[in-house]
């Protein structure tokens, strides 16, 4: 039996302004429109029979979105199994959750495929049939990882050297795993033929995974043990879920499979993989997704060069013009625009740093936000107002809710709107509209089968997103 485990998060700071730390990378569409996460999740429905399942483990905060993109990839596991974490503790403790899970549920013999969701492989056939190769050296006890054959003296990735060969196909012994070189080491690398780069997914038993923590990493899998024991699963007919408990997770330590136990292990395998990869680690990256003009100038959406060469441009709808430029990448979205020299990608994460340090959204949050029952964009904000597009989908509903320092003014103008307001409930129709006084319990609900789309226009003293109390909510949001 396979089941896959994506693993889904990350900041991915190099893809600022699109990636963000409340929309990160995974959650990114690709040029023909898809998400990296629902790629995974469509690439690892092919590696399971009917009936089986998929693990993904994720921060609670990307649940909702998750389980959107999940059903948005129409893959065959209707019942699908998420691991939420209060907090990030790197990959180590988050495959460990996933073994111990696996193990309890469906024996020590399961193989884990361990897939992070934010890469982009095309030829699932080729990946399906690596899979194949690893899932038979995980059953003769290897932890077997995927190396990726190098194509360039990439110093952006981690390489993994090969030892004794164990198979006709190309699978080795794991002699060493070496760190992002320098350029001329990578070079070295890639004239050697004995090196690959380490693409972070990997393949073994669930037992496997056990015993060697058990020899290696004892302390993890003890923390891990408790955490599991303090986190009962919830198990409904459509999906599982299981909330990890904060306490005993966010204990352990941040640390990488990588480090905990793939370094150290004598039973690591490596298999060459036979198909395309990329982790999409920078615009560079993902500048190659899109076919070049004849002066190599890629774009989306709309975009005109001018005595202009080795441009990506990448607009979410404004036309964006370049005259006599070359080698710039540029990234236009609603509320940030980044230009940076293509040979300066690696760099984009330095913005992300400065502002996260200087305290500014933007680092964080996009304009249009999402949220469990759909989405709000911010149109225009000032001194003592705010006015926002508000996006409810079918069936949904927001919190009851009451603002301390904010009144707000709703203006229907798609749909039909369920308002409570205080005591009593009333539909409001398009071209409707109703006051929401400062201090009254409140909510927004959408009865009909149509989005319900609204203006919220906010004032008052303080607009911010923490002014709320939340008395009833059908999100567990309630604080």
């Amino acid at each position: 039996m396979i089941v896959p485990v994506i693993l889904s998060g990350g900041a991915g700071t190099r893809l600022w302004p699109v990636s963000r730390e409340g929309q990160p990378k995974p959650f990114m569409l690709m040029p023909d429109g898809e998400s990296l996460l629902a790629k995974t999740y469509r690439r690892a429905a092919d590696l399971i029979v009917d009936g089986g399942e998929i693990v993904t483990v994720t921060n609670r905060d990307y649940y909702f979105q998750s389980k959107d993109h999940f059903h948005a990839a129409k893959t065959r596991p209707r019942r699908p199994h998420f691991i939420l974490e209060p907090v990030g503790r790197n990959t180590a403790p988050a495959v460990a959750i996933a073994a111990l899970t696996l193990a309890q549920s469906h024996g020590d013999d399961v193989v884990m495929v361990v897939m992070p969701a934010d890469h982009l492989i095309c030829d699932g056939a080729g990946f399906t049939a690596s899979v194949k190769h690893a899932q038979a050296l995980a059953l003769e006890g290897y932890l077997v990882t995927f190396g990726v054959p190098p194509t360039a003296p990439e110093t952006g990735f981690g390489y993994i050297e090969t030892g004794s060969e164990l198979d006709a196909q190309g699978a080795a012994r794991v002699a060493r795993f070496v760190e992002k070189p320098d350029a001329s080491t990578a070079q070295t690398y890639l004239d050697s033929g004995k090196f690959l780069w380490n693409s972070g997914m990997f393949c073994f038993t669930a037992g496997t995974f056990i015993e060697e923590l058990e020899r290696y990493a004892p302390q993890l899998l003890e923390q891990v043990r408790q955490c599991v024991e303090q986190s009962p699963a919830q198990e409904v007919p459509t999906l599982v879920q299981r909330e990890l408990d904060t306490k005993t997770f966010s204990e352990m330590p941040d640390i990488s499979i990588d480090y905990a136990l793939m370094e150290v292990s004598q039973r690591v395998a490596v298999i060459p993989a036979t198909f395309d990869w990329s982790d999409i680690g920078s615009w560079k990256a993902m500048s190659q997704l899109v076919e070049p003009d004849a002066h190599n100038n890629r774009a989306t959406h709309n975009a005109l060069f001018i005595d202009s060469h080795n441009n990506y441009v990448q607009s979410d709808g404004r036309m964006v013009a370049t005259v006599g430029l070359d080698n710039l990448i540029v990234i236009d979205t609603d509320d940030a625009l980044l230009v940076a020299h293509a040979d300066r990608a690696q760099d984009v994460r330095l913005v992300v740093k400065q502002l996260k340090d200087n305290n500014h959204d933007a680092y964080r949050l996009h304009r249009t936000v999402s949220r469990p029952w759909g989405t709000f964009t911010v149109l225009e904000e000032g001194p003592r107002f705010k006015i926002k597009r508000i996006v409810v989908k079918p069936g949904a509903s927001l919190s009851l809710q009451m603002h301390h320092h904010r009144s707000e003014h709703w203006i229907v103008v798609k749909g039909m709107a369920k308002v409570t307001n205080g005591d009593g409930a009333r539909l409001v129709n398009s071209d409707q509209s109703t006051y929401i006084a400062a201090g009254h319990k409140h909510r927004l609900e959408n009865p009909g089968v149509i989005e319900l789309v609204m203006i919220e226009v906010q004032s008052g003293e303080y607009l911010g997103e923490d002014d709320i109390v939340r008395f009833e909510d059908q999100y567990g949001r309630v604080v």
